[in-house]
């Protein structure tokens, strides 16, 4: 009899252990209990890297970027009022049953992470192009310096993100995003910012911010 007790208290604790280990690598973004850390490896690495560096220009790295931002677009991509085509087609399932303490918890995970540099893909005249409007703007157009909300290293202003060291591809398609639609409407002042920029001047200041320094 004693046999049988002992058998069956050890089958219960090892399917304890069973299901914690499960939940530490749990891809489950519909359970509050799964650790942001858990989904930062599990989930989000699929597309953004183990560390927030994503090998895919179509996926921003994550890496180091602010804190605020990030909990500002998670926010958004669960209440689907950011609704640009990566968000429609990635996000919004995967954010859909996060909570609030997932949500900060990978915030916080990524912002921590070190931003690898990216090869520098354009000339020597674009990057230098671009680095005049990042730090002065377009001046015949009245659009002021990225660097004035950026920071004047690309370095984020909490709600504002980083920029240095993001890919050029991810950078243009955001800033087109902006400039051509209603798709992003926390960023209404980008929309305004990005106006009157043109083709070239994207290309320019993409390519600049690609290279920036990653401090």
């Amino acid at each position: 009899m004693k046999t049988v007790v002992y058998t069956a208290l050890a089958l219960t604790v090892a399917s304890l252990g069973f299901g914690c280990s499960n939940l530490e690598r749990s891809r489950d973004v519909g359970n509050p209990k799964t650790p942001p850390h858990t989904l930062a490896l599990q989930v989000c690495s699929s597309c953004h890297g183990m560390d927030g560096n994503s090998t895919s220009p179509n996926f921003p790295n994550l890496a180091a970027q602010t804190e605020p931002y990030i909990i500002e677009q998670l926010t958004s991509f669960r209440a689907h009022s950011r609704s640009d085509p990566a968000g429609f087609e990635y996000m919004w399932g995967l954010s859909r049953h996060l909570t609030d303490e997932q949500i900060k918890g990978l915030a916080t995970y990524f912002s921590s992470q070190k931003l690898a540099a990216l090869p520098v893909e354009d000339g020597e005249k674009q990057i230098a192009v671009g680095k005049d409007i990042f730090e002065h703007g377009v001046t015949e157009k009245n659009i002021p310096a990225c660097s004035t909300c950026h920071g004047d290293q690309g370095q984020g202003n909490a709600p504002f993100p980083r920029l240095a060291g993001q890919h050029a591809d991810y950078l243009k398609k955001q800033l087109l995003v902006f400039q051509r639609t209603d798709l992003r409407p926390e960023g209404a002042v980008m929309k305004v910012i990005a106006h009157d920029l043109t083709q070239q001047n994207v290309e320019n200041v993409a390519a600049y911010l690609q290279t920036m320094s990653v401090k």
